[in-house]
């Protein structure tokens, strides 16, 4: 039985048990919730950093499965809300190429001049990055499937992505 009195006192042991036996639950609970493997093991590893972290805070009267699962369903909310924010920048990042015109740092720029800097950037990538970023914006593929085509993993796809967009907003601004 696992005691919560020995997690509050930082035993590693005891740790370890409610590692190995709720981290399978709880990656496939949130993988059912998000369809994102990428998610799912960020979600589960950031739940049980905080776990650790926080295991002064535990209250005795819940189970450790309850309290594990609620800082779960809490690091999705939150790593939700970024990941949506991200996704704000790059609909953003989309929109401004049809645009007319933008203020940017004390200058305007046409739309030409705009799809000229974010061209010049996506030459500037990385092969692999590049690749990976016209089959998603260019051809509408999925991370999946790209992943698929590409044999590497849907967390892999969405890190080049994310580099990509990183690179594309810095060589506009």
């Amino acid at each position: 039985m696992l005691s919560i009195k020995e997690l509050k006192d930082g035993d590693e042991y005891c740790f370890r048990q409610v590692f190995d036996q709720y981290h399978q639950k709880l990656y496939f609970f949130i993988l059912s919730k998000t369809k994102s493997e990428y998610i799912a093991e960020e979600v589960v590893q950031m739940a049980f950093t905080k776990l650790w972290q926080y295991r002064q805070t535990l209250q005795e009267e819940y189970t450790i499965s309850t309290q594990l699962f609620r800082i779960a369903t809490t690091v999705l909310i939150d790593f939700l809300r970024k990941y949506n924010n991200k996704d704000a920048v790059t609909a953003g990042l989309d929109g401004l190429a049809v645009e007319k015109g933008i203020d940017s740092t004390n200058e305007k720029m046409s739309g030409a001049e705009l799809q000229k800097r974010i061209s010049e950037a996506v030459n500037d990538m990385p092969p692999v990055r590049k690749q990976v970023f016209e089959m998603s914006r260019e051809h509408g593929m999925s991370y999946r499937e790209i992943a698929e085509t590409l044999c590497v993993s849907s967390k892999t796809v969405e890190t080049h992505i994310y580099k990509a967009l990183k690179q594309i907003k810095k060589h506009i601004i």
